[in-house]
């Protein structure tokens, strides 16, 4: 398994070793002890699930109130998908700034995104399966969205795609709004959540 951080500090890519045979392939994603040693805990598991999109459509970006926040691994299953992770916690040193990773069922690399940071992707062919373990349940009243398209946070949606948005991402505040509102979680609160080795 290979780790690799983010540009966003608690996101991590994760490429695991995939064993090709005759009869296809065999690959896991997740595996505790490389995970806590790479991200200094185990993942905790509170839900799994899986989102089925078409061609150009647009999930995100989704955080949750911290605490307790929602801790997302995140692969493809099937398609592909351009994950994209952003920093929402208001005082981080990377605040507002994003970094993505193509995912599919033939490279079988995962994303990891702690509390407190946002979570959105775009379908880039259809029947596009996102599979994803959660560190807690969802919980609709703690659930937000920042606008996939507020041109502060410039997200590298591809534009040879015709954008298919829900109503509540594309209706959602720009990042400086939701900031200004108090509705972002807070980089020391989040913090505290998983001492770091830092």
């Amino acid at each position: 398994m290979k780790v690799r951080e983010l540009a966003v500090s608690g996101a991590y890519e994760f490429s695991p070793d995939v064993h090709r045979d005759e009869r296809g392939a065999f690959v896991a994603h997740y595996t505790e002890a490389a995970f806590a040693a790479a991200v200094g805990h185990p993942l905790r598991l509170g839900q799994n699930h899986h989102s089925v999109s078409r061609r150009g459509a647009v999930r995100g970006v989704h955080y949750a109130d911290v605490p307790p926040g929602q801790a997302k691994m995140v692969t493809c299953t099937s398609g592909e998908l351009l994950d994209v992770v952003v920093d929402l916690r208001v005082g981080s040193p990377t605040f507002g700034h994003w970094d993505s990773v193509r995912l599919d069922p033939i490279s079988y690399r995962a994303v990891y995104l702690e509390e407190g940071l946002g979570h959105a992707f775009i379908a880039l062919r259809d029947d596009t399966v996102a599979a994803y373990l959660n560190s807690a349940e969802y919980n609709p009243g703690a659930e937000h969205e920042i606008n996939p398209f507020d041109p502060a946070l410039g997200l590298p949606w591809p534009t040879d795609l015709e954008y298919l948005v829900s109503q509540r991402d594309r209706n959602a505040p720009g990042l400086a709004e939701a900031e200004r509102a108090g509705l972002l979680p807070s980089y020391e609160v989040c913090r505290a959540l998983h001492p770091r080795r830092d």
